[in-house]
């Protein structure tokens, strides 16, 4: 990369970040262009895509266990365990390939189940907030002190 290349990709890197978006911030002149807004049928379409995912993953993912003996060996490590037999280096390659697939598509199933739990979490969380809130400005829990109402709305 030449020297000019590098300094605009650097200027651009700038610009970039002093022009994004800070939450919990409110500038004079600001539009609600820039703010922050998610709607609970978004976290739960989110929720439910990556639900859905690890449904799917699970079941069509597992090549380890794809056709899987009496031995508890998938076709793939049998096919592997075949070609060491035969001092084919592709065996050995191929049981490799075989632990870092397993291995990722579970790292995959977990960052799912993880998204789907938090957002799931999230939503409940959220409704259990705003319904205390509600309760609270409606003096269902006695008077509520302007302090208390200052930290809702920040």
């Amino acid at each position: 990369m030449i020297w000019q290349e590098w300094e605009n990709a650097k200027a651009g890197a700038r610009a970039a970040r002093d022009t994004r978006t800070r939450l919990n911030e409110v500038g004079s002149g600001s539009t609600s262009d820039h703010d922050l807004v998610v709607y609970q049928d978004d976290l739960g379409g989110v929720g439910h895509e990556a639900f859905v995912l690890h449904g799917e993953l699970k079941k069509k993912g597992d090549i380890a266990g794809a056709g899987i003996d009496k031995e508890g060996s998938g076709s793939t490590m049998q096919a592997a365990t075949a070609l060491k037999s035969h001092h084919f280096t592709l065996g050995a390659e191929l049981e490799t390939t075989v632990e870092i697939w397993t291995s990722q598509v579970k790292h995959v199933l977990q960052a799912c189940a993880h998204i789907s739990n938090h957002l799931d979490y999230t939503r409940k969380r959220h409704s259990a907030e705003d319904a205390k809130i509600v309760a609270d400005l409606r003096g269902r829990t006695g008077p509520l002190p302007v302090s208390e109402l200052d930290k809702d709305f920040r």
